[in-house]
């Protein structure tokens, strides 16, 4: 089964295409043939992604995209003579239905109609496309790119999760071997809009038992970072400014500290709402929110809020304190060992509740260094029997290659049907197991 994949959840437009082959019962094959994945640089401007700029992005880019996966996968084959295929049925009558379905997607209709009327259709056997949870306007634009296609092309619809493709992408490997998931499992998602624990009873079988009650994991690091005049996205630029930080502990040169850092912690200690700093080192302390909460929910709006006190009263002192990297490196470290902590806390408990034999990490928050050593030194001195699974690198963030994943093990639950209505296909950007 080839399965092509859409993507445009938030500000990564992802097409990939899957070649996949059940082996026996539980054996399968997965073979990438392309996944193209194009950014969007304008958001790191305004420090976070605007959902109608994200929208209009994706617009742009999902021709090429599509077009750069098709040539990947060596699927790209022009039509005779530039002949579009339409002629050969319903002709004006399917394009006037493809224009309707991406009239609300600026001009993409009619770029659509110059440019993928003209390519043969290539061997695919059903396109997967991202419904949800994500921004709403963007994921409509994958959405009727996916239903336009589907009229030309004559192909089948595969509604995907979005978190059920972070959960998947762990099957594919850079050794290419597909890793064996023994259940029950539990997946803790992580990412700039989701902070979640699902229990896993099989694929397909997913029940949430923890998420946050208001930001995320990601979010908070993103914050955080501007705060700390970073740029966006700031999970990777807290994660550089907290390693430094390591490096500076155990080499001890802490001590070689600037004069601005000693200034500052030698006057006095100072302490804002649960923060403190400790006179003559650069040592800062930050609450773990909701640690010791007794569930597996998790709350880090007030980390944030914390930090924001903290540079708040240390700008009293000194307005160019984030000039000081010793103190924005002591900071970032404070910050990122509170969320690890409470990541790790929350999942080890979870796992020993629920006798969890393979623990996945995904979202693009799963990519943080120090969160992966953690995890998986904590799990093998508590958990020794629990497996540990974190996706590659390229597939942490959003990607089609995971939406292409979870398309084809839905596909295997359910039979393929080209009826599917198109109109029954909606974003939906609270979408839930």
């Amino acid at each position: 089964m080839k399965i092509l994949a859409i993507e445009t959840s938030c500000d990564d437009t992802g097409i990939a295409i899957l070649d996949a082959k059940k082996r026996g019962k539980k054996s399968h094959c997965l073979h990438m043939m392309a996944n193209v994945i194009q950014s969007q640089p304008i958001h790191t401007n305004y420090g976070g992604v605007f959902p109608m700029m994200a929208k209009r992005e994706h617009g742009k880019n999902i021709v090429p995209v599509f077009e750069k996966a098709l040539r990947d996968a060596e699927l790209f084959t022009p039509s005779a003579s530039g002949h579009s295929p339409f002629a050969e049925r319903e002709g004006l009558k399917l394009k006037s239905k493809i224009l309707k379905i991406l009239e609300r997607e600026n001009n993409l209709g009619e770029v659509f109609l110059e440019h993928i009327v003209k390519i043969k259709k290539p061997k695919i056997d059903a396109i997967a496309v991202t419904v949800g949870p994500g921004l709403e306007p963007a994921l409509w634009v994958g959405i009727s790119f996916a239903k336009a296609l589907s009229l030309a092309w004559d192909l089948p619809l595969l509604p995907v999760n979005h978190m059920e493709g972070h959960i998947l992408s762990i099957l594919m490997t850079d050794e290419g071997k597909i890793p064996e998931i023994q259940f029950p499992a539990l997946s803790l998602l992580v990412s700039g809009g989701h902070t979640e624990l699902v229990l896993i009873k099989d694929f397909g079988k997913y029940k949430i038992i923890g998420q946050t009650r208001d930001d995320a994991a990601g979010e908070a690091f993103d914050k955080v970072a501007r705060m700390l005049a970073l740029p966006y996205p700031g999970g990777p630029e807290i994660s550089k400014l907290a390693n430094a930080q390591r490096r500076n502990i155990v080499t001890g040169s802490l001590a070689q500290a600037g004069e601005t850092s000693r200034e500052i912690f030698q006057q006095k200690n100072i302490r804002a709402d649960g923060n403190n700093m400790q006179s003559g080192e650069l040592k800062i302390s930050l609450p773990r929110p909701m640690i010791h909460s007794g569930d597996f929910d998790f709350s880090f709006s007030g980390l944030k809020t914390a930090v924001l006190y903290l540079i708040r009263d240390l700008e009293k002192e000194h307005s160019d304190i984030l000039k000081n990297v010793r103190m924005s490196q002591a900071i970032a470290c404070e910050v990122e060992d509170s969320i690890v902590e409470v990541l790790t806390h929350k999942t080890i408990k979870a796992i020993e509740k629920h006798k969890i034999q393979t623990l996945i990490v995904g979202g693009g928050v799963s990519a943080n260094t120090h969160l992966q050593k953690t995890l998986r030194e904590k799990v093998k001195k508590t958990n020794p029997d629990t497996t540990v699974y974190f996706p590659t690198k390229k597939l942490s963030t959003d990607n089609g290659l995971m939406i292409a994943i979870a398309g084809y093990f839905n596909a295997l639950k359910k039979p393929i049907k080209k009826s599917r209505s198109l109109s029954s296909l909606k974003a939906n950007g609270n979408l839930g197991f």
